[in-house]
């Protein structure tokens, strides 16, 4: 049951949203019929509603409604695309983009947004703070307060693994003829403050309304950025504080609108086609209107209207017999929408007159309850998107072991992943799986973990910027290149540029309003 709706302020508090150049089109002004910071933040329903518009931005065309996956998941080559594929997605697959490429520039936009809606829940601490205690209890204005911070964080973490160096925004500049990007280190130190504040202020999920942010949350994504900087003892401790959680005994629960915030759930962008959609297609960078529902499950679809599909370099990573293969993918002839139909998938065909291999996402799909994802009224998916699970804290502090010198402890926190009870594979460690990824060392370890965050996390946005944190990127592309695992109209297409391309540009529309602004290598 979706206990939380995001809900947009339709005004923004006289604050600069992307650039803070002085052009008009770039600010979110104050409608003087409505409320403003003046006489905001009287009531607790006010705060929450301010805190409420901070989670709305994940559910944008350029974030989760539609381009969050795209963008990671055509780039790491785990989708293949459909002939029909828009240029704006088929751009991820060839590495074609450049500065001009609307969804990166509204990706900018609403992780800005989204942080300055945070700003103004922090920087309003002191109102806040007058309301009576027996109106909004002390603890309440704190996890408040760290509902903003996490988001905040979440947003500038969204930044960082994209962009590099951004602009830290924590209040209203001062400076309104625009602000220069900060280093790197600079704004991990910030996501990491951020966080930190917001453990010490968060609620448990026990205690919490579903699709908050949590404790839990807080001290993973944490541990998550510290891991992302190579700090692998600091990451260590924070994913320790990561408690109350477990994995899923069916592997498929974490992608089935029924089973949502199950015990393996620590953070998710919530979705609920009952509360509306009409607004979907108009949420380029913003959330005003109605625009709670995705539609991952038409695009990522596989009989039906379709962009994109599991390409054969993601399904041979698969063992045999890894149940995880058709918790993944559907395949012809298995039995879907309650067991009333049966798939037919056709191959796809190629430009040489050959056919290219094809079946279909499974993962967040309908299929299991309709018989199409294109019937009418039924193109939107209710079904939330995982942005962080506990099969993938496991994995992530098995990393952290590893490189601390702990690889047998690395080992036993993988073979949690693998023995989940309707997954039973193999460990490894044993004569099964020392043939193909023994782990004595650091290295082999390393070899058999990218193996297994890739199976287990398929489709979830994670393994590109693994593949760019792990400085692996260069090498699987030209592997790609080299082989024989990709479409033959993708393969002859691929830019790639090693150089720039671990990043994305700073979008045309910042470079021209933003005199302080300078362009990633490459661009």
């Amino acid at each position: 049951m979706k206990i939380i709706k995001y809900i947009s302020l339709t005004l923004v508090f006289g604050a600069v949203v992307l650039s803070n150049s002085c052009k008009s089109d770039k600010l979110d002004l104050i409608n003087p019929n409505q409320l403003s910071p003046d006489t905001y933040f009287k009531t607790e329903a006010q705060v929450a509603s301010a805190v409420d518009a901070t989670y709305g931005l994940m559910q944008t065309q350029a974030m989760y409604n539609r381009h969050m996956w795209f963008g990671n998941d055509n780039m790491s080559h785990e989708n293949a695309g459909n002939p029909q594929l828009e240029s704006d997605k088929r751009d991820y697959l060839n590495f074609s983009f450049d500065y001009t490429h609307g969804f990166i520039g509204l990706y900018w936009v609403s992780c800005f947004r989204g942080i300055n809606r945070a700003n103004f829940v922090i920087n309003n601490a002191a109102k806040i703070a007058l309301i009576p205690d027996a109106q909004l209890s002390a603890a309440k204005k704190a996890k408040y307060d760290g509902e903003a911070k996490f988001m905040r964080a979440e947003y500038y973490f969204w930044l960082v693994i994209k962009f590099g160096d951004v602009p830290i925004l924590t209040d209203v500049p001062a400076d309104i003829k625009g602000t220069a990007r900060s280093p790197v280190a600079d704004v991990w130190a910030q996501i990491e403050k951020d966080l930190t504040d917001a453990t010490t202020e968060l609620l448990d999920k026990a205690d919490e309304d579903l699709g908050r942010a949590t404790k839990g949350a807080a001290w993973a994504l944490l541990g998550k950025a510290r891991l992302y900087q190579k700090n692998y003892a600091g990451a260590l401790t924070a994913f320790n504080n990561v408690t109350g959680y477990s994995l899923e005994a069916n592997y498929l629960n974490n992608f089935l609108e029924e089973t949502e915030h199950g015990p393996e759930s620590i953070f998710e962008v919530e979705f609920n086609v009952a509360a509306g959609n009409s607004s979907n297609w108009a949420s380029d960078g913003n959330d005003v209107g109605l625009n709670e529902a995705c539609f991952r499950g038409q695009e990522y679809g596989c009989m039906d209207w379709f962009n994109v599909f599991p390409s054969v370099n993601l399904r041979n990573e698969f063992e045999a017999g890894d149940p995880r293969y058709n918790f993944c993918f559907y395949t012809n002839g298995q039995p879907y929408n309650n067991g009333l139909n049966v798939m037919t998938i056709p191959p796809l065909g190629q430009s040489d007159g050959s056919t290219y291999p094809r079946v279909g996402w499974r993962k967040y799909q309908n299929y299991y309850k309709q018989s199409s994802e294109s019937i009418p009224n039924a193109q939107a998916s209710g079904i939330n998107m995982k942005v962080l699970r506990w099969a993938d804290v496991l994995l992530m502090m098995a990393e952290c072991r590893a490189n601390t010198s702990d690889v047998p402890g690395a080992v036993t926190l993988m073979n949690q992943v693998r023995a989940r009870p309707s997954v039973n594979m193999p460990l490894y460690g044993t004569p099964a799986m020392n043939a193909t990824y023994p782990v004595t060392n650091l290295a082999q370890f390393m070899v058999a973990l990218e193996h297994e965050r890739k199976v287990e996390l398929c489709g979830e946005q994670v393994r590109f910027p693994d593949l760019v944190r792990w400085g692996r990127l260069t090498a699987f592309i030209n592997e790609l290149k080299a082989g024989t695992q990709l479409p033959l109209q993708e393969k002859n297409q691929i830019q790639f540029d090693p150089v720039k391309n671990q990043l994305w540009p700073i979008p045309q529309a910042e470079m021209q309003a933003n005199p302080k602004m300078v362009q990633n290598t490459g661009y």
